[in-house]
């Protein structure tokens, strides 16, 4: 149970560290969204790599391990090419459908059909979102709006990074940040400006909003399954259009998106708490039976 409860916090530590994504992007105002993304992700392959190093974990490459790589990839790039092309809102809100296609993959691929709490909780969060979507979801670049979508697509296999047969999570971000450096590199090293803030909201994201929060993301996800994961950073969508409203006046959030929040981070704490009470039960009859 300890380590279930260490592994949920990780996943919601990494949810709030993520939530920095959208202001960061929108700070950045000289630079290229191609840019920002090589530039933090390169930073962010950097703290992982010391905490392999340090932690004495091999770096690994298989099948398994590049098609999560390819999904921290695609994260990454369609994150920072959408928050450049529609509002942070829209961006969060869209690729926040992950919780979802967890629920699809698990059940169509893996085989594990969703327990009746899982599917209930994620109605809730999702319901929490769409209040952002009365307030906060306006046309904006359709394209962004897309890509965005499909982000949510690839962030459930972020979730699902210690499911995959003979994968490795650390060695799949690792390899990730690094073909989302290289994606990128062509435009970063185009740029002339290097202001003060760009540069401190480029290390900022780089160690905090990518390496740290992936690393305990891939940590996290051991000990905590997908789909309750990908719930649990049901806070990341709350917190990243209030961050862009309270630092970032160009972009407001309205009554329905206070609601969403209030809705968003009940539904997540009374998740876990029904969760945790389910998980005491099946460990009690267990011994009970023995």
């Amino acid at each position: 149970m300890k380590s279930k409860r260490l592994g949920t916090f990780l996943v919601f530590m990494a949810a709030v560290f993520y939530s920095l994504g959208g202001l960061g992007f929108k700070l950045i105002e000289d630079w290229n969204a191609f840019s920002i993304n090589s530039a933090r992700t390169f930073i962010g392959a950097a703290v992982v790599l010391v905490f392999m190093l340090i932690t004495k974990r091999k770096i690994k490459f298989n099948k398994s391990v590049f098609l999560g790589a390819i999904c921290v990839t695609g994260t990454n790039v369609l994150f920072a090419v959408a928050n450049k092309l529609t509002t942070a809102a829209n961006t969060i809100v869209l690729q926040f459908t992950a919780p979802i296609f967890v629920i699809l993959i698990c059940w169509l691929f893996l085989k594990q059909k969703p327990k009746k709490l899982d599917v209930i909780a994620c109605a809730v969060v999702f319901a929490g979102v769409l209040c952002f979507v009365v307030d906060s979801l306006e046309m904006g670049g359709m394209l962004g709006n897309i890509l965005a979508l499909i982000s949510g697509i690839t962030y459930a296999g972020v979730f699902m990074l210690n499911d995959m047969p003979n994968g490795d999570s650390l060695s799949s971000v690792f390899w990730g940040l690094i073909i989302s450096m290289l994606i990128g590199l062509p435009f970063l090293v185009q740029e002339t400006t290097f202001a003060p803030m760009t540069i401190g909201t480029v290390t900022v994201l780089g160690v905090v909003q990518i390496g740290l929060a992936y690393t305990f993301i891939a940590l996290g996800t051991k000990t905590t399954p997908p789909i309750t994961a990908s719930l649990v950073s049901g806070i990341e969508p709350v917190l990243n259009p209030i961050l862009v409203a309270i630092f970032y006046p160009a972009e407001k959030v309205g009554p329905m998106a206070i609601v969403g929040t209030v809705i968003v981070v009940g539904g997540v704490v009374l998740y876990n708490v029904m969760k945790e009470k389910m998980d005491k039960k099946v460990i009690t009859s267990e011994g009970e039976s023995i």
